[in-house]
Parts: C-alpha cells; sequence; structure tokens
C-alpha cells in the first residue's frame, strides 16, 4: 500500500471554456470603481462546465472569464463535492477556486474546514495553507498544511499533524490518509498513544485506524504501560487481537520481570488475545533464530541462547490477576548459558520465577569456577538472583579440575553441588556414590596419591576451589594407589568427561555453535542451525 498520494507535477494541457451567469436579480454597472466588471446582487449562480457556484453578489470579469463571490457562496461539482464559504475568488481559464473565510468543503463522508482553501480543479486537489481540519465517520485530522485530493479520497498533512478518534490520538510532523479506507502512511517520526495503554512509534508505516492493524518499519517501537514492549526491524501489530509479529533485531522487554528477549523473528500475545498460542496463559511470545534472552537482575546478568525462547505469563490459581502470576522461560534446542556465578549447557531448560528455579535437560552441564556438573537433569536454584545450589539427578557426576591431568571426581544416583558468594563450597553425593581424589601434601602441595571410594554417601568439602576433605559412610571401600601406579581407567570414573570447550566464557559465547562433547553411555544432542519452525 505504498504511496496513498500521488502528485502530479508534470504540465496539464488546460482546456479553457467560458464561465457562464446563469442567474442573477439584478444587474449593476460600477464605471469609476469597477469599470470592467458586471455587477450582479441576490441569487446569483455562475456555472462553470459541471461546477455550479452560488452567492450573494459577485463581480464578474468577463474578460478575463472570472469573477469574484460573496456572501453564502456555494460551489456544487456533480454530485459529490460542496465547497462554502464567504468569499470565493474564481478563474476559469485556470480553473482554480480560492474559497476565504469559514470554508467548507464537503466530499462524500469527509469534510474540510479552513479559513482559506485552494481547490484547483483541473487537478482534483484542495489544499490549505494556514491551518485546517478533515473529519470523517471516524477520525479528526488537524495540521497547519493540508492537502485532499477528492478523486482518490488522498490527504496529506503537514506540520503539526494531530489525529484524534475515540481509542487514540497520533502525532506527527507529515502524514499521509485515506479517508475511505482510514489507513495512515506514516512517514515521519510519529507517536500514537492508544487509550494511555499502548504507545507506538514509527517513522515509517501504515496504521489501518479502522482495524487497528499496523505494518511498521525502520525499527519501530510499540510500548505498553505494564511495562512490557516490542522493538523490531519491521512489526506487525494488530491491537484488537492483541497480537505483534516482528522481524529483524528483535526485543521484547518485559521491564517488571527484568527480562529482554531477542532474536530475529518473534511472535507476542498479550493477556486475552483472542488469537493467543496458549489461551491459558497471559501475555506470552516467543523468539527465534539467533534468540538470546538476557536477565537484568540487580546484582548478576543472565545470559541464555537457544534455538527458540519462550516467555509465558502463568497464574498461581485458575484467575490470572497481575498480583498472583510469575513468569516462565522456556528454551528448546541448542541451549547455551552464561552467568558470571554459573555456566551450562543442555538441549532444553525452563526457568520459573515464582519459585526461582532452573531446570535444564538433555544432557546438561554446568560448570562453577573450576567445577563441572553433570546428570540426566539439572535443578539449580537462586536467592536474591544468585545461585543457592545445583541439584543433579540420575547419573550425576561432579568434575573439580586440579591440574590438566589430575581431576577429582564424585558420581551417584544424584547430588547437590551448594553455592556461597558465587563458588561451590560442599557436594553432597547420595546412592551409589563413587569418587576420586588426588590428595595434596601439605608441605610442598604436590599430588600424593589417587584415592579411589564406593559408597552409598560423599559429602564432599571445598575450600578456595580444592577439596579440604571428604566425610564418607560407614560403609565405604576404597584404594589408596600411588600416583605412579594409577592407569587411566584408575583416574577416570566410568562417567567421566570433560567438556571445557563447550562452556561459555563471555555473554557472547553463548551464540557460539558448539558441538556437544561425548559422554560415556549417553546419546549427546548434536548442535545445529535452527530451522526457526520451533514453537
Amino acid at each position: 500500500m505504498a504511496g496513498l498520494l500521488s502528485i502530479v507535477n508534470c504540465q496539464l494541457s488546460i482546456s479553457q471554456t467560458l464561465v457562464y451567469l446563469e442567474r442573477a436579480n439584478n444587474l449593476l454597472f460600477d464605471q469609476e470603481k469597477l469599470p470592467d466588471a458586471r455587477i450582479v446582487v441576490g441569487n446569483v449562480v455562475f456555472r462553470h462546465d459541471d461546477a455550479l457556484m452560488y452567492c450573494d453578489s459577485a463581480n464578474f470579469y468577463e474578460a478575463t472569464n472570472s469573477f469574484e463571490a460573496f456572501g453564502n457562496v456555494k460551489m456544487v461539482q456533480g454530485d459529490t463535492l460542496t465547497g462554502y464559504g464567504d468569499k470565493l475568488l474564481y478563474n476559469g481559464n485556470t480553473k482554480l477556486a480560492r474559497l476565504r473565510q469559514n470554508v467548507r468543503l464537503i466530499h462524500h463522508e469527509a469534510i474540510l474546514t479552513t479559513d482559506s482553501l485552494n481547490y484547483d480543479r483541473l487537478r482534483d486537489i484542495a489544499y490549505y495553507y494556514s491551518g485546517g481540519k478533515i473529519v470523517d465517520n471516524l477520525n479528526t485530522l488537524t495540521s497547519y498544511w493540508g492537502q485532499y485530493t477528492p478523486y482518490n479520497k488522498h490527504a496529506a498533512f503537514r506540520d503539526s499533524v494531530h489525529l484524534t478518534n475515540d481509542r487514540f490520538t497520533m502525532d506527527t510532523d507529515t502524514l499521509l490518509y485515506d479517508t475511505e479506507s482510514h489507513v495512515a502512511q506514516l512517514v515521519s517520526p510519529t507517536i500514537i498513544i492508544y487509550e494511555k495503554e499502548t504507545t507506538i512509534l514509527s517513522s515509517n508505516g501504515l496504521y489501518n485506524t479502522s482495524s487497528e492493524e499496523s505494518q511498521l518499519f525502520d525499527r519501530s517501537h510499540v510500548i505498553h504501560s505494564d511495562g512490557m514492549s516490542l522493538t523490531g526491524d519491521t512489526i506487525f501489530y494488530d491491537k484488537k487481537q492483541s497480537f505483534g509479529r516482528l522481524y529483524g533485531h528483535i526485543e521484547l522487554v518485559d521491564s517488571t520481570n527484568q527480562l529482554t528477549l531477542r532474536g530475529n523473528y518473534g511472535e507476542v500475545y498479550e493477556q486475552e488475545s483472542p488469537v493467543a498460542l496458549h489461551p491459558e496463559y497471559g501475555s506470552h511470545g516467543f523468539a527465534t533464530h539467533d534468540a538470546l534472552l538476557e536477565h537484568w537482575g540487580d546484582s548478576l546478568h543472565t545470559y541464555m541462547h537457544a534455538d527458540t525462547l519462550f516467555t509465558e505469563e502463568l497464574a498461581l490459581s485458575d484467575t490470572l490477576p497481575k498480583d498472583s502470576t510469575y513468569r516462565r522461560v522456556r528454551a528448546h534446542h541448542n541451549v547455551r548459558i552464561y552467568r558470571d556465578d554459573m555456566q551450562g549447557v543442555c538441549d532444553s531448560a525452563v526457568y520459573l520465577g515464582n519459585d526461582s528455579i532452573g531446570k535444564m535437560y538433555g544432557n546438561p552441564v554446568c560448570w562453577n569456577e573450576n567445577n563441572q556438573v553433570a546428570a540426566d537433569s539439572i535443578h539449580t536454584f537462586f536467592r536474591n538472583n544468585e545461585v543457592d545450589y545445583i541439584h543433579g539427578i540420575g547419573s550425576a557426576i561432579c568434575i573439580q579440575q586440579h591440574d590438566p591431568l589430575h581431576y577429582n571426581q564424585m558420581s551417584g544416583k544424584e547430588m547437590i553441588a551448594h553455592v556461597k558468594d558465587g563458588e561451590v563450597y560442599r557436594v553432597d553425593v547420595n546412592g551409589n556414590a563413587e569418587t576420586v581424589f588426588f590428595p595434596v601434601d601439605e608441605k610442598d602441595h604436590s599430588i600424593s596419591g589417587c584415592n579411589r571410594t564406593q559408597s552409598s554417601f560423599v559429602k564432599v568439602y571445598i575450600e578456595n576451589r580444592e577439596v579440604h576433605h571428604v566425610l564418607f559412610t560407614t560403609a565405604t571401600t576404597g584404594t589408596m594407589y600411588p600416583l605412579n601406579q594409577a592407569s587411566e581407567e584408575i583416574m577416570h570414573l566410568g562417567a567421566f568427561f570433560w567438556a571445557e570447550d563447550e562452556r561459555p566464557r563471555t555473554p557472547a559465547d553463548v551464540l557460539m555453535l558448539v558441538e556437544r562433547t561425548a559422554r560415556p553411555g549417553k546419546n549427546v544432542f548434536s548442535a545445529s542451525a535452527d530451522n526457526g519452525q520451533n514453537k
């Protein structure tokens, strides 16, 4: 729908025809004041082609094919266009009508009012230049300069443009508008305020003021009073359906929950949207194609990448008032997470805002300092936006790197790594616990051997990133091997793997595509480019 208004700048050939005086009650002459004019008074009617012009009195200049009309001026062209004013200056050769004072131009359902209006009958263009207003059956538009073309019902406005209707206001410097379709074309920085709940900012786009659908380009913004905002290179936004579709460097910001969702394609469904993906949710949406979520809490920022990221408002009960909801984030495929106090990778993840728990599935691996935790699933519990403890469930293993060749290891059915001030200080292993430790000589800090144990339960205490002491159950068996007699099989548990190459080291690293490290006895989800269809 590009270009609502076309202005013709070429020369138009003017077929000159005579202006006829159809009727007047009196005909007068004043040789001193108006020697070239016939003065007509009372029920005056002029005709020029298909236009009739009425007035109380007029000065008719036959030599120049023009007249000046005064009092109760009315101009009728065909059966669709009627103009009113206190004064009319008309030139039959150029077909230019200049209406002055208390001017109204009525065309179908559009009414233009101003104090000075020029109407070019040849080009079918009416324009004002000192302030005016156009009203149709839906909107009222005011501006300092305006133009209206009856043949296609298009209008153009410049300088202090203001549009109002029952639902919103629009302010801009330049606007193109179709009075029939009620579509406004945004061609300069524009602000639309919608019932004090939504603000739209755009400098290029189309806004259908009837259907409340918009197509916004050139990095536009949709801002809601509840703290949600949408930004994208292109936005298709439907206010009535409470739905938005975004393309190109998109940003979905939830300031209430301190979340920003980025990507190159996304959809957003506001609360009670009739076309929602999940009607049972509150506001929800997703982003894909380089999707990135940032949680910008007061202390630590969290960065999460996945092929597709979902953010959803859920109710704590059957109703959905604002004071009883929480935000859930879901990540699907090739998930990578970075925080200063923890990093992780997996195939899918969920974060629940009501209890501050992050859950990782699909060969999850987490890192904290020189510690690596892996399990069938990993639940991370947060307190005051900081990691409190990490719970590995099923085939859990915690590995602490002592040096590039030696790793302290703990494995079992489940494992809890307790974190304080960003560092692991204790690890609890439950069920079929196995350990490999490399004790360090207190005098020269050299490794004194390889200690391998089996028990049902183990507590490992860590200080300064090193194993300080270990508590076993009474039914513990183990062997201490001299270092020179410890083979590769002895130094590594059966579930051992070291996935440091997968680890995100910076926020930017979460966007890297990294192949997963093979895990003993496990199928690994390979990193692959997203096809953008995961919803």
